[in-house]
């Protein structure tokens, strides 16, 4: 395999893995939401996400090969294989670090997309084009409730304080390319991510200004998660999304 063609399925498992990752953390709230009617929302984002997955998952499998499929990608590999940021990784914890997770990755997420939708690679065009529709709703849904819980009781305000505090330290990875980021951007594919961080933080900036929550500075920020290096918490993720497949191998329903 020619190595521009690993540098685009690395690119797009990366793209895969994230959605995929988070889709897992958020479908946890099932049955489990504060209300009926967010645990539904959450569980449809959850959904939008995984469909995501899907399409970047399918288009991997064409372009690498090897008898891959979508499910093979998504099941059969190791923890180091994955590229996903580490922020979508992160634990649930309460309702204000979910809610805080889904808007620091939608907020980049649209931002990002709304770039992708030029790709020089058609399908990528088309995927993430179809993909802004469903972001823009959970930038909006996930902003309303980092408002609410910021500008609610002194008890929501702690808590948002505090999931701040946990996951503003794994934003920083969303901006710092990897080397396969690097190459397929060049290539008019991807878009420099580092290029949007100053209107990312100034999208943040205001609705945690609304929310009155204070933007951390001079953190410290965590990396590794594109090129396969995670957090101890990725191996329970893939123990649990993998489970059915590896005790029941080519199992189907």
């Amino acid at each position: 395999m020619m190595n521009a063609d690993n540098n685009l399925v690395n690119y797009l498992l990366h793209l895969a893995d994230t959605t995929l990752i988070l889709s897992q953390r958020n479908s946890e709230w099932c049955g489990h939401g504060p209300v009926l009617e967010q645990d539904i929302a959450l569980t449809n984002i959850a959904l939008d996400l995984l469909g995501q997955s899907r399409n970047f998952y399918q288009y991997a499998a064409i372009v690498s090969g090897n008898n891959h499929t979508e499910d093979t990608l998504a099941y059969l590999r190791t923890e180091r294989e994955y590229k996903n940021l580490l922020l979508t990784e992160q634990p649930n914890g309460d309702w204000a670090q979910t809610i805080l997770r889904q808007y620091l990755f939608s907020q980049f997420q649209y931002l990002y997309f709304e770039q992708l939708q030029y790709s020089a690679d058609t399908q990528i065009a088309a995927i993430t084009a179809k993909a802004l529709k469903e972001i823009k709703y959970h930038v909006r849904w996930s902003s309303e409730w980092v408002i609410r819980l910021g500008d609610g009781t002194e008890e929501s305000k702690v808590r948002m304080n505090a999931a701040i505090i946990t996951l503003w330290p794994y934003t920083g990875e969303m901006f710092m390319p990897a080397s396969y980021e690097q190459t397929i951007a060049f290539r008019g594919i991807g878009y420099d991510c580092s290029e949007l961080k100053e209107i990312w933080q100034q999208k943040v900036k205001t609705i945690f200004e609304e929310a009155t929550l204070i933007v951390p500075e001079k953190v410290f920020m965590q990396t590794g998660g594109k090129n396969g290096t995670h957090t101890e918490n990725m191996g329970y993720i893939l123990t649990e999304l993998q489970y059915v497949q590896r005790a029941y191998p080519n199992c189907e329903w």
